[in-house]
């Protein structure tokens, strides 16, 4: 073995022995992982210790509320008391100035110091002044109710010493207006007969169907239009009043009784009733004592 032989076998075996320098993950080992046991507490502490029973139990809630989304009571109309009074004036021979300056504004400031009231609108027409009173939800309709009619008795002091009658209000819900119309057309009845057979006839059998609660008609009611001679009247002692009464008392709709049988009640209808103009002529408007007659249709007075 030469010199250059012992040279080579030196310089391996100080290389084997020379520290080689650590790489990074030696340097830096990752933590070790160790499983501690979870311990919750609280609520969550036995959802937390019982996954399996957790998992059930989730399950159980999903199944039974799937199974009752069926059976929720929807209704797109809900029935929902709000507290709404609607009041009500009439004065005839006014025009709706004269109701709004006499009879609206005094109720108006009564209304206004009720405790609760939300919204308050008003409607003055010929003859007749209508208030819409809305409260609040938290107030009771019965109390709403009475404050009403306290407040009338307090306005009816300022309100026309001859107005026929005291003001009136009713419990009004906003839900209950009219969601079905039904509309009826003919080409061979006339407007009065086609309203006694909706007034008579649909309107009833409408009014038996589960779920109707009311059933209003709108349409044209029969009526008497009356064209008088006033000078006729004078020279027999009688006014317009006169003949208004004479009018009314002679046309005035009474019952003629009933027969109750074994098992159904008949209700009598008296057919003496006026319902066509031909009636009126034979009608006795007023008696006049003094001259020991009395006064008719047909006698000129009324053409």
């Amino acid at each position: 073995m030469n010199d250059a032989e012992e040279h080579d076998g030196e310089r391996e075996v100080r290389d084997k022995d020379r520290p080689r320098p650590r790489s990074f993950a030696e340097r830096h080992p990752a933590p070790a992982a160790k499983l501690v046991p979870v311990e919750g507490s609280g609520l969550s502490g036995p959802f937390i210790r019982r996954p399996v029973m957790t998992v059930l139990l989730t399950l159980s809630v999903i199944v039974a509320g799937l199974a009752t989304y069926g059976k929720l009571a929807v209704n797109d109309l809900p029935a929902v008391d709000y507290p709404v009074i609607q009041v009500s004036c009439s004065y005839p021979g006014a025009d709706p100035t004269t109701m709004a300056n006499n009879i609206a504004t005094p109720l108006e400031k009564q209304f206004l110091q009720i405790p609760g009231l939300d919204i308050i609108t008003s409607n003055s027409t010929q003859s007749n002044t209508q208030f819409t009173l809305q409260f609040v939800l938290s107030k009771s309709i019965v109390d709403a109710a009475t404050d009403v009619q306290a407040a009338i008795q307090r306005a009816t002091g300022k309100l026309p010493l001859d107005l026929p009658s005291p003001p009136t209000f009713t419990k009004t819900n906003p839900n209950d207006q009219a969601v079905y119309l039904l509309g009826l057309m003919s080409d061979t009845l006339t407007d009065w007969d086609l309203y006694k057979y909706a007034s008579t006839v649909v309107a009833q059998r409408v009014n038996i169907l589960p779920g109707v609660s009311q059933v209003n008609i709108y349409g044209v009611q029969g009526a008497i239009r009356v064209k008088a001679d006033p000078s006729a009247l004078a020279v027999r002692g009688l006014t317009m009043d006169d003949l208004a009464s004479g009018i009314k008392s002679g046309t005035v709709y009474s019952g003629a009784g009933q027969f109750d049988g074994a098992h159904r009640t008949f209700v009598l209808q008296p057919n003496g009733q006026i319902d066509k103009a031909e009636g009126y002529r034979e009608l006795i408007v007023a008696r006049n004592p003094k001259r020991s007659g009395s006064c008719q249709f047909s006698e000129g007075a009324l053409p």
